[in-house]
């Protein structure tokens, strides 16, 4: 959203369990456990609609996340158009990639003409290009159900699945999933010091995910930090209650399967899910 976020599913650092000389375990047991680690994702559709929630609490200061997909606006913060669902970007690659998927799918739609105008300010705040019209017509695509689909599309592809899948390779459950998703969606997983697997390393310089035999609320804390030293980074992100009175509320009452009911707040709203 906020950073670029190309190549994040293959790039994220994904650390393997190190193996140990012991015993087998009864077959029965690590069947059971599997299913159990299977079971516990941000990728079950009920917890997915509370992840889209809680992101769109921080981001559109509504729940009604459905709402979003023609929402958007320049918010100053040097990115160009903030828009949809999860704030696809002019200046950071991801809306390009929107657009371009979208015409992909359904060639000669509303928004294809501004595919050489979003080329050319990726990486900048300009609307070279884009202006008068372009809010005009996003706000008409996103009454087009395959526009939606692209968004729904393009928000799994480059932020929630590899969010997922870093998860349950570090071994944590359902909210440690929803910190990392949160995480990617604010600040993408490019090489820059803030991005995500940067917020991940710095990390691992202070504790272990389970995956390495670290305790998960310890290393959910440690990665929380990192984010908020992140965030403390860039004036527009310096607000780091997204993290303080609502992840950290979570973690602090041991909700590591992000279980309703649930109420945080996010910059002075207040928010519940039952």
């Amino acid at each position: 959203m906020l950073a670029a976020g190309a190549l994040l599913g293959s790039a994220l650092l994904a650390v393997p369990v190190a193996a140990h000389a012991t015993a087998a375990p009864d077959p029965a047991a690590r069947s059971a456990a599997t299913v159990a680690a299977a079971a516990a994702g941000l990728d079950d559709p009920a917890k997915k609609e509370i992840a889209m929630k809680i992101v769109s609490s921080a981001e559109n200061s509504s729940l009604d996340w459905k709402a979003q997909y023609k929402y958007i606006e320049d918010i100053g913060d040097g990115r160009g158009y903030t828009a949809g669902i999860i704030g696809f970007c002019s200046g950071t690659g991801d809306m390009l990639d929107l657009v371009e998927y979208y015409t992909q799918v359904k060639p000669g739609n509303v928004l294809a003409k501004y595919l050489p105008a979003l080329r050319n300010v990726d990486g900048s705040d300009s609307h070279a290009g884009l202006d008068p019209n372009f809010t005009r017509d996003w706000a008409k695509a996103a009454r087009d159900a395959e526009f939606r689909r692209a968004q729904d599309h393009e928000r799994d592809r480059v932020y929630f699945n590899p969010s997922v899948k870093q998860g349950k390779s570090d071994g944590v459950g359902v909210l440690g999933q929803f910190i990392y998703y949160d995480a990617i969606v604010m600040h993408g997983d490019g090489t820059d010091s803030t991005s995500f697997r940067n917020i991940r390393g710095r990390a691992l310089s202070k504790a272990r995910p389970p995956s390495q035999g670290g305790n998960e609320t310890t290393w959910l804390n440690a990665f929380l930090d990192a984010r908020v030293w992140a965030m403390k980074q860039e004036e527009a992100h310096s607000d780091t209650s997204r993290v303080d009175t609502a992840q950290r509320v979570f973690l602090r009452k041991g909700n590591l399967n992000l279980d309703p009911p649930l109420d945080w707040k996010v910059y002075g709203d207040s928010f519940h899910i039952g």
